[in-house]
């Protein structure tokens, strides 16, 4: 067997398989709520045969989202639309995680296919922005606002209370995101975060409002269940977020009762120059993995099954985290099991068309990369 098709257990969660579908922002949602078009996309890529679906990033708070339109778990009434999905998404035999955030002062901008670009005022249904400090992202973002301790305090039990609302809503999994930019990256940047309280300044005191949070939800969020967090590794730029950072943190949370760092880079620095390739970040996992002990998921530009197989059988990574190539191609594991030759798992529905024996059975072809 590859050890891309072997199981990885995670507290009492076991998944079927090392490949996950990565959070993927959809934009289209409405007051937060989850819809048909949540359904069908996180649905296809249950049926495709993926080990775990982590759902995109979901608001805990409303200043929280990314645009007016992304989804959302900041009070009660989300649930219900949830558990409509995370229901399908098991009876596939897939675990449904969701992505727990908030933007910070990357918040309230337009989708990125509309035409306007940049800030969504007041006026057109956006909102005021917070942040560790008040610096701008981007000149074309708006200026958030400096958080108080007691706005501080408010987000970490806005997380907390969000992990309540995912176990009601049948997730079995969390992720605390950490990454790209959005609030809690903020904090850990030097860059993004000027503060000279108890949240900035040393590694110690930008580290404190995710480990805050993290104890929260660990609080709230069944034992049993795992969590995770994902860290961009660097911001890619001088005096920034660094990889060391990342794993002096990965040591932090392991020690907190974090199941597995999700690791990425970038987002944080508009200006920041990323150079971007096949696997281009698992160097980084490698590092959380073996020098801060703690399971590590690898993403980014991962589009080939051997290439898959490589991270983990290298022991670069415990898991790997795809999102393009899943937009591409929902039924790339079963493809990619094929082409392991390891076991192949269409839904019975659609055994006819992607029998071993039948002529009409799709083909892939995984040597073009850049596809």
């Amino acid at each position: 067997m590859s050890i891309l098709f072997s199981p990885l257990k995670l507290r009492g969660v076991t998944l079927a398989n090392r490949i996950a579908v990565a959070p993927m922002c959809q934009y289209s949602a409405e007051d937060g709520f989850a819809n048909d078009w949540h359904l069908v996309h996180l649905g296809s890529r249950a049926v495709g045969g993926a080990g775990l679906i982590i759902f995109e990033a979901s608001a805990v708070l409303p200043q929280g989202r990314i645009s007016p339109q992304d989804l959302g778990i900041w009070k009660d009434e989300h649930i219900a639309p949830l558990s409509r999905i995370t229901r399908f998404i098991e009876q596939q035999g897939v675990v449904a995680g969701i992505q727990l955030a908030h933007a910070g002062r990357k918040a309230s901008v337009w989708r990125p296919w509309e035409e306007q670009q940049g800030r969504v005022g007041p006026e057109q249904g956006g909102w005021h922005t917070d942040g560790p400090s008040a610096i701008a992202f981007d000149p074309s973002y708006t200026m958030p606002a400096a958080l108080s301790i007691e706005g501080i305090k408010s987000v970490i039990k806005a997380f907390a209370d969000a992990a309540v609302r995912a176990h009601k809503a049948g997730f079995k999994l969390v992720e605390i995101h950490a990454a790209h930019g959005y609030l809690l990256h903020q904090f850990l940047s030097p860059i993004s975060n000027q503060r000279s309280d108890q949240y900035g300044g040393s590694f110690e005191n930008r580290v404190r409002l995710v480990l805050e949070v993290v104890a929260a939800v660990r609080k709230v969020w069944p034992q049993d269940l795992p969590l995770l967090v994902r860290l961009s590794a660097t911001d890619w730029i001088d005096g920034g977020w660094s990889a060391d950072e990342t794993v002096a943190l990965s040591r932090l949370l392991r020690a907190a009762e974090v199941d597995l760092v999700d690791v990425s880079s970038g987002g944080n620095i508009a200006s920041a120059s990323i150079p971007v390739g096949p696997g281009y970040q698992t160097k980084f996992a490698a590092r959380v993995k073996h020098e801060a002990g703690i399971a590590s998921g690898t993403v980014g530009m991962i589009t080939d099954p051997g290439q898959a197989e490589h991270i983990l059988r290298t022991e670069q990574a415990d898991l790997v985290l795809m999102a393009r190539e899943l937009l591409r191609d929902p039924y790339w594991p079963l493809h990619a099991a094929d082409a392991l030759h390891d076991v192949t798992s269409w839904a019975p529905q659609y055994m006819r068309a992607t029998s071993r024996k039948s002529p009409q059975r799709p083909t892939v072809d995984y040597s073009d990369n850049s596809k």
